[in-house]
């Protein structure tokens, strides 16, 4: 994306400005809110967002301040954590993760904080990813799914169609490699974007990072297969690039796709913005699967989360619910090409032509699987999945070896929590 680079958030989005939130009289109670910036410039900065909004709940509450301040994905979660540290935490974070505050009994459930409708107007599949132990405490405030993209253009100088299973779409990269296409598949697996393509894969082959019962599965037999076949099917036919999986990063992978270079590639929204601002002529279908279309794909989520330490339990709550009405939702989803974190939004959404270019994540959504991180030790393994994982389908590379080596690792780190 455009802007310097910045960190990524789950999303995929990245995020480069700071600053502060709006000023006001002598309120009863003061909030602080840290939020992450997911605007590319100074022009759609999320602190536009939230002057807006706090703006118009302060008009109505005229006895409660809300004092924001957004940084960069590139700080927020460690500005969080250094403010837990020195003992100052924020009444709210909008962060990337949740877990390790919750296993310190740091957090309010949301359901201390939120009414029953809003609540209950959380997308089930993002619900349940906020919580630990049954429990929720991560309120998902921004959503994502992944897609196939493919380009049109090469696809019709190629003379084929989009796949629908893994071998339509080895067909289809070598047909693309046939015509000289430079890139087939980038299958981006360096550290930037390695647990999600890594995890889009599983999924189609029917696997997954943990098992039916919720522990760490990852050396499952499916997840073995499916890196088998990527190494001997794509990786060991010359199918994918422009450099080596273990060393290329999604946003590298996405302005090679805007390039013209790259057949196909695994994509979130903000790629078709990025394709269009280069011209490219792009198609979305669903991911392919083993046997047919993926019967899951991949969902991600941001969270929100609101600390106990300060207490203001029901300003806190009246407040979110606020941030969590649909004319809200709509408006930050709309802003940014993401997915309503809840239902009400995710429906007005579907039927309006305005978001028309979104509704193929919008169908993925229903049918999609988050990132185990309701597990502390998500955070580790997840690490250990960025520095390994390419290892698994590089040249000489052992997929059963790599995927042992790392369950082995989430296996220590789960029975640490």
């Amino acid at each position: 994306m455009a802007g310097t680079i910045a960190a990524v958030s789950a999303l995929g989005m990245t995020a480069v400005l700071g600053g502060c939130g709006v000023t006001g009289g002598s309120p009863d109670v003061t909030l602080k809110l840290v939020a992450a910036d997911y605007g590319d410039s100074k022009a759609n900065s999320s602190q536009k967002y939230w002057d807006k909004l706090v703006e118009e709940y302060e008009a109505e509450n005229p006895g409660v301040r809300i004092d924001v301040s957004v940084y960069s994905w590139n700080d927020v979660d460690r500005k969080v954590r250094e403010m837990v540290a020195a003992g100052d935490p924020p009444d709210m974070a909008q962060i990337g993760s949740y877990a390790g505050y919750a296993a310190q009994n740091q957090l309010y459930k949301a359901d201390d904080l939120l009414s029953i409708p809003v609540q209950a107007d959380f997308v089930g599949q993002l619900a349940s990813a906020g919580q630990v132990k049954g429990v929720q405490y991560g309120m998902p405030f921004a959503s994502s799914t992944r897609v196939l993209f493919y380009n049109k253009a090469l696809f019709s100088e190629a003379g084929i169609t989009p796949p629908k299973t893994w071998d339509d779409l080895a067909a289809d990269a070598e047909a693309l490699k046939a015509e000289g296409v430079t890139t087939p598949y980038a299958l981006p697996l360096g550290p930037e974007e390695a647990p999600a393509e890594t995890m889009q894969w599983m999924l189609s082959g029917g696997g997954g990072y943990t098992d039916t019962v919720g522990s760490y599965g990852i050396d499952a037999p499916e997840n073995v297969d499916t890196f088998s076949w990527l190494k001997t099917e794509l990786v060991g036919k010359d199918l994918t690039g422009p450099v080596a999986p273990g060393e290329l990063d999604r946003a590298d992978a996405f302005a090679a796709f805007a390039e013209g270079e790259v057949g196909m590639v695994n994509g979130h929204p903000s790629l078709m913005n990025i394709a269009a601002k280069k011209g490219v002529k792009y198609g979305m279908v669903p991911t392919p699967g083993k046997e047919g279309t993926s019967k899951s794909t991949l969902g991600v989520a941001d969270w929100m989360t609101a600390f106990r330490k300060n207490g203001h339990r029901d300003q806190v709550g009246d407040f979110l619910d606020f941030v969590y009405s649909e004319k809200n939702v709509l408006a930050f989803s709309r802003e940014y090409d993401l997915l309503p974190v809840t239902t009400s939004a995710s429906g007005t959404m579907a039927a309006s032509d305005q978001d028309r270019h979104l509704r193929p994540f919008l169908e993925e959504l229903l049918t999609s699987e988050l990132y185990p991180v309701g597990k502390t030790s998500w955070a580790d393994v997840s690490a250990e999945i960025k520095q390994r994982i390419g290892k698994a389908v590089a040249p000489g590379g052992n997929p059963s070896a790599v995927l042992g080596q790392l369950q082995a690792e989430a296996s220590r780190a789960e029975n640490a929590e």
